[in-house]
């Protein structure tokens, strides 16, 4: 007997107040933007600046104790991981710790380093700054312009494929549910706060790729139904194509949510705010890709042309039974 999250045959209606669905959308999109404005984002090291340090040791790396032996020295939003290499021989323990800018200076000051090798040097005795590397203002805030051109092209690449391999409405409807997801994930890391850096900027354009492909399955078989039913109101051949596809959504989501709370728990504070972008990303693309992009494409018509021969084909993975 399978599982199944959702039943074979729903009904349901996803369009009786969808001017609900935008308004909520929309009082979000609001919301975030003015945390975003008010707050600002909790920018890491990648776009504000500081110092990154390599260490190596013949004792195995202990990020614990390395984050104790550093926090007393009270030099804010400190870095570290541990670096796995093959070539590495077995007395190479090698890790990276990275050091925001201080207030009063561009990089981390030698006197400071100096502190952080003797503090470390207290838990582990043997260890050696191999190498000390600053990142100033000025580079930070090319990768930050770097990341917006990024986000932006990639919605932009979006625009152009929808709009060729269906028509207009859909690509803005696309796109809109894009910008709907973006806009959330950055507001809701301005209001928690959390640290934002270069992983976070990778997690925006794997968000962007998943709404989309829940969103282009939607559409594909909005398009199939659209010849398949030819006097049917738009609203109903949205309505059932979303039914159709909606076992595949809801297992899809599913299955990624399991997998990335599996890692959010497990995966350490290296990947935390990574992964937690990536389930806040899945929960907001899933719906907007049912409740933002359809309801757009519900609210911007189609032009239903029946001079072109009739297409079934479809995507053959929309109609899987969760």
């Amino acid at each position: 007997m399978r599982l199944k999250l959702v039943p074979q045959n729903t009904s349901f209606d996803f369009f009786s107040r969808w001017k609900v669905w935008l308004g909520l959308s929309a009082l979000m999109m609001v919301l975030a933007f003015g945390s975003f404005l008010l707050q600002g984002l909790n920018f890491g090291i990648d776009f504000r600046g500081g110092t990154t340090i390599r260490t190596q040791s013949t004792q195995e790396i202990d990020v614990g104790a390395y984050r104790d032996a550093i926090a007393p020295l009270e030099l804010g939003d400190v870095t570290i991981t541990e670096i796995f290499d093959p070539t590495f021989g077995p007395d190479e323990n090698v890790a990276m710790i990275r050091i925001q800018a201080q207030a009063d200076s561009e990089s981390v000051s030698a006197a400071t380093v100096t502190a952080v090798e003797e503090a470390l040097k207290l838990t582990v005795p043997d260890i050696q700054f191999v190498s000390v590397e600053s990142v100033g203002p000025k580079v930070s805030g090319e990768l930050i312009q770097t990341a917006v051109i990024a986000v932006a092209l990639a919605i932009g690449a979006v625009l152009v494929y929808i709009w060729l391999r269906f028509e207009w409405q859909f690509a803005l409807g696309a796109v809109a549910a894009l910008v709907h997801d973006v806009i959330l994930t950055i507001g809701i890391f301005s209001e928690l706060q959390i640290r934002f850096d270069l992983a976070i900027i990778a997690a925006l354009l794997t968000i962007v790729g998943y709404s989309l492909n829940d969103t282009v399955v939607v559409f594909d078989r909005v398009r199939e139904n659209l010849r398949k039913y030819k006097k049917k109101d738009l609203k109903d051949v949205l309505n059932i194509s979303i039914n159709e596809t909606l076992s595949r959504t809801v297992m899809t989501s599913v299955t990624t949510l399991l997998a990335l709370i599996s890692l959010y728990v497990l995966g350490g504070d290296v990947i935390r705010g990574f992964v937690f972008a990536m389930i806040w990303g899945v929960i907001v693309g899933t719906y907007s890709s049912v409740f933002v992009a359809s309801t757009i494409l519900l609210w911007l018509g189609v032009k239903r042309d029946w001079s072109k021969p009739s297409n079934t084909a479809g995507n053959q993975f929309a109609n899987i039974d969760a």
